[in-house]
C-alpha cells in the first residue's frame, strides 16, 4: 500500500535518537576480565605506593592496563583513611576532567560521563589516620563503542503522553541475549497495571499492559543495562530511571464508511466530525494506530512512497503521524478541488484528512483536532477495505493479542 510520506526532518518529538541519546548513555559497566581495581603495587606500571606505609588504602575502580572500563561508575575508594587529592586527566591531551571527593572523604567520582573508548588517567592520594599519605595510579580505557550498546527510547523522560504510548525501545547493535537484555529494563505503572514486553525482531523492544495506560497513572521504567551482554562481547552502557505521565483518554475512532470521525475523550463523545480516508486505489489501513509526531506544517512528495510525481505538497497543515510507513492525519485544503463536499468521498493516498484551510490558519476541524491532540493519543480506523495495520508499524502495539504480545517476551 502507498501512503503519504514526511520527506523533510522533523522538527518537533524528533525520535529521540539523537536529542535523547546522550541523556541515555547514563549507566555502569564492569566488563568480565576488563575490570578490577587498582591498588597495591610496586611496578611503576601505576597502583598504589607502598601500602605498608599508611594504613588507607585505595582502590581505583579501573584497573590500570584495562580496555572497557565504566563510562560512567569509574571512581575510586579510600578505605582506613580519606582521600586528599584526585586528579583525572584524559590521557595524552592531559585535559582535566572535574570530578569530586564526597563529604566523608572515602570516595571520588567524575563530575560528567565518560566518553567511551576513550584513555583516562587517574592519580589519587589519601591519608590515615595518623596522616600518612599512600597514593595510586591508573591509567585505562573506557568501553569502546564497538563493544557496547545503546537504546533509544521513547517516551522522555518528564513527559506527559496519551493512552496509547507504548515504551519503546530501538537498539544500535543486534541483541542475541534478549532475555539478558529485557530482564535488565523494567517497567511499572502506578496503576497498578501488568506490564510486559515483546520483541520485534532483534532490536526493538517495546512494552505495554494489556488495555490502554490508565488516565493520570504515572509509568516508571527502569533501565539497568550496565555491563549487560546483549550479544558476543558487546556490552550495555545505560543505567537510568525514567518517568512519565499518562494524560487524560483520547480515543478517536475513523469509520471509512460513513466518512467521519468520532472523537471520545475520558470516555464521553466529544465531537464528530467528516473526514476523508483512502481513495479506492490508496486505502486506509484498519485498526489501532497511536499519534507519534505533530507537525505544525509539513511537506509531503509521493516520490518517497515511489508513486512518482502523483503530489508534492509542500504545506500539508496540522499534520500527525500515525505509522512509520508514512500514514498521517492532517488537515486538507485542497479537497474540494473537484470533489463533492467534505466527508463524502475518500481521495487521499491512505492517510486520513480532516478540513483545513491553506496556511494552518483559522477556526478549522484539522486545527481543533490538532491542539486537542498529544502524542500517544489513539487513531482507530474501521471499515477500510484494506488490511490491518502491522503492529510494529509505528506504535500500533495494540493491534497483537495480549497472548501473542506475551509470547513475544523473553523475560
Amino acid at each position: 500500500m502507498n501512503l503519504e510520506q514526511l520527506v523533510t526532518t522533523p522538527d518537533i518529538a524528533a525520535r529521540r535518537a539523537l536529542g535523547a541519546c546522550a541523556v541515555l548513555m547514563v549507566g555502569a559497566l564492569a566488563l568480565t576480565g576488563c575490570g578490577g581495581s587498582a591498588n597495591a603495587s610496586n611496578d611503576n606500571k601505576g597502583g598504589q605506593d607502598d601500602p605498608k606505609s599508611s594504613a588507607a588504602k585505595v582502590v581505583i575502580s579501573a584497573k590500570n592496563g584495562s580496555t572497557g572500563a565504566s563510562i560512567n561508575t569509574t571512581g575510586v575508594q579510600v578505605s582506613d583513611g580519606r582521600l586528599s587529592d584526585v586528579k583525572m586527566t584524559v590521557a595524552g591531551a592531559g585535559t582535566a576532567v572535574p570530578g569530586e571527593i564526597s563529604a566523608d572523604g572515602a570516595s571520588w567520582k567524575p563530575a560528567e560521563q565518560l566518553e567511551r573508548g576513550t584513555k583516562y588517567e587517574i592519580a589519587a592520594t589519601a591519608k590515615d589516620a595518623d596522616g600518612k599519605a599512600v597514593a595510586a595510579k591508573s591509567l585505562f580505557t573506557t568501553v569502546s563503542k564497538d563493544n557496547s550498546f545503546i537504546g533509544t527510547y521513547t517516551p522522555d523522560n518528564g513527559t506527559t503522553v496519551g493512552v496509547g504510548m507504548p515504551v519503546s525501545f530501538n537498539f544500535d547493535k543486534v541483541i542475541s541475549d534478549k532475555k539478558a537484555v529485557q530482564s535488565h529494563i523494567t517497567v511499572t505503572s502506578s496503576s497498578g497495571q501488568k506490564v510486559a514486553g515483546h520483541w520485534f525482531g532483534t532490536q526493538r523492544l517495546d512494552f505495554r499492559p494489556q488495555e490502554y495506560w490508565k488516565a493520570g497513572s504515572k509509568v516508571t521504567m527502569k533501565i539497568d543495562l550496565d555491563g549487560v551482554e546483549g550479544a558476543n562481547g558487546v556490552y550495555g552502557v545505560q543505567q537510568k530511571t525514567v518517568t512519565f505521565t499518562i494524560g487524560r483518554s483520547q480515543v478517536s475512532t475513523v469509520d471509512v464508511n460513513t466518512q467521519t470521525m468520532t472523537v471520545v475523550r475520558d470516555g464521553r463523545t466529544v465531537k464528530s466530525v467528516p473526514i476523508s480516508a483512502g481513495s479506492s486505489e490508496f486505502s486506509t489501513y484498519n485498526g489501532q494506530m497511536v499519534i507519534s509526531e505533530k507537525f505544525k506544517q509539513v511537506r509531503m512528495d509521493s516520490r518517497t512512497v515511489d508513486l512518482a510525481n502523483a503530489y508534492d505538497i509542500k504545506d500539508v497543515p496540522n499534520a500527525m503521524r500515525l505509522t512509520t510507513s508514512g500514514t498521517f492525519i492532517h488537515g486538507n485544503y485542497w479537497y474540494n478541488k473537484g470533489n463533492p463536499p467534505f466527508g463524502n468521498q475518500g481521495t487521499s493516498h491512505g492517510c486520513v484528512g480532516l478540513q483545513d484551510v491553506k496556511g494552518a490558519q483559522g477556526d478549522t476541524p484539522a486545527k481543533s483536532f490538532y491542539d486537542s491532540s498529544m502524542v500517544g493519543d489513539v487513531v482507530i480506523v474501521k471499515n477500510s477495505p484494506d488490511k490491518q495495520v502491522s503492529p510494529d508499524n509505528g506504535f500500533s502495539d495494540w493491534n497483537m493479542s495480549w497472548s501473542a504480545w506475551l509470547a513475544g517476551s523473553a523475560a
